[in-house]
C-alpha cells in the first residue's frame, strides 16, 4: 500500500502584493495564498515508484509538472494532495505512486505516480507506465522485458520519462542487467554490459523557478530507481531515486522523502519503496 507525504508541491507568488512567498507542501492539505496575490508558479511532484523483486528493474519517479505563472485569487486557500510512494513488490512488480494534484481557480493539475519496477514473473517481465516509467526486469532470453512508458497520462510540457528495457543475455548474471527507471530530466540508461544494472534516469533542478530560496534537497526531484544486477547494481537517478541492489537475496534502496525518486530493484526480496 502507498505510504503517505509522497512527491513536494512548491508555491511561489508571483505578484507585487504576493511578497514572492514560498511554501513547500509535503501533505495533503490546504494553503492560503497572501492576500495581494494574482498569479502562482508550482512544482507538483507525484510519488516514486516502487521497485520490482528477483533481480527486478527501479521504479520510475514521480510525474513531475511545473505550472507557471496560473492565474489565482488572493487570500484564497488552495487544496493539494500529495501522493505516496508505491511499495516496492514483493515477488511481484513495484507498485504504481500515488498521484499528486492542485487544484487553481477550479482546474485540476495533476502529476501521476511513477511506474513500478518489473519483476521478471509478472506483466512479462514489463515495467509500468507512469509519471516516468518503471525498468524492465533481468531475464536469459530475448523477449518483452521493455521499460514502462513515461508521460503516462500524457501532459504537455511532458511529466517524465520512459523506463529503460531490461539487457537480455546468457548465463545469468554474466550477460544480462534489469532497467532503470525513468527520471524527469531523462530516460533511464540501459545496462550498458552484462552483469551491470542499468541507471535511474535524472531527475530536474527546479530551483530556477524560485529565485534566491534554498529548495530542499538541493532542488532536484523525480529521480528514477537504479535496476538490481549483480555483480554491478544500478544507481539511482539524482533527485531522490533509490540504488538496486547487487546482492541476492537483499533489498534495493528505497526513494528519497519527498522527492518523488523511484525505488530501487531488489534480488530476492521486497523492492525498495518509492519516494513518499
Amino acid at each position: 500500500m502507498a505510504r503517505t507525504n509522497g512527491g513536494i508541491i512548491g508555491k511561489v507568488n508571483k505578484a507585487s502584493f504576493g511578497k514572492c512567498t514560498v511554501t513547500l507542501k509535503t501533505s495533503t492539505g490546504s494553503f492560503t495564498t497572501q492576500p495581494g496575490t494574482r498569479l502562482i508558479t508550482s512544482v507538483v511532484v507525484a510519488g516514486g515508484g516502487g521497485g520490482g523483486t528477483d533481480w527486478g528493474g527501479g521504479g520510475g519517479a514521480g510525474g513531475l509538472r511545473i505550472l507557471e505563472s496560473k492565474s489565482v485569487g488572493g487570500n484564497t486557500s488552495v487544496p493539494v494532495t500529495v501522493g505516496g510512494g508505491g511499495a516496492g513488490g514483493s515477488s511481484a512488480i513495484g507498485v504504481n505512486g500515488d498521484d499528486s494534484k492542485i487544484i487553481l481557480c477550479s482546474t485540476t493539475y495533476t502529476s501521476a505516480g511513477g511506474g513500478g519496477g518489473a519483476f521478471v514473473g509478472a506483466n512479462c517481465g514489463a515495467g509500468a507506465d507512469g509519471g516516468s516509467g518503471g525498468g524492465g526486469g533481468q531475464n536469459n532470453a530475448p523477449g518483452n522485458r521493455v521499460g514502462g512508458s513515461g508521460n503516462t497520462p500524457p501532459t504537455t510540457p511532458s511529466q517524465g520519462n520512459d523506463g529503460a528495457p531490461a539487457r537480455p543475455g546468457s548465463p545469468v548474471p554474466a550477460n544480462q542487467g534489469s532497467g532503470g527507471g525513468g527520471g524527469h530530466g531523462a530516460a533511464a540508461v540501459v545496462a550498458p554490459s552484462g552483469g551491470t544494472g542499468g541507471t535511474g534516469g535524472a531527475g530536474t533542478d527546479v530551483s530556477p523557478y524560485f529565485p534566491g530560496t534554498t529548495i530542499p534537497n538541493s532542488g532536484v526531484y523525480a529521480g528514477g530507481g537504479g535496476g538490481a544486477t549483480s555483480p554491478t547494481a544500478g544507481a539511482g537517478g539524482p533527485g531522490g531515486g533509490g540504488a538496486g541492489t547487487a546482492s541476492y537475496p537483499s533489498a534495493g534502496t528505497a526513494g528519497t522523502a519527498n522527492t518523488g525518486g523511484g525505488g530501487g530493484g531488489s534480488g530476492g526480496l521486497a523492492g525498495a519503496n518509492g519516494g513518499p
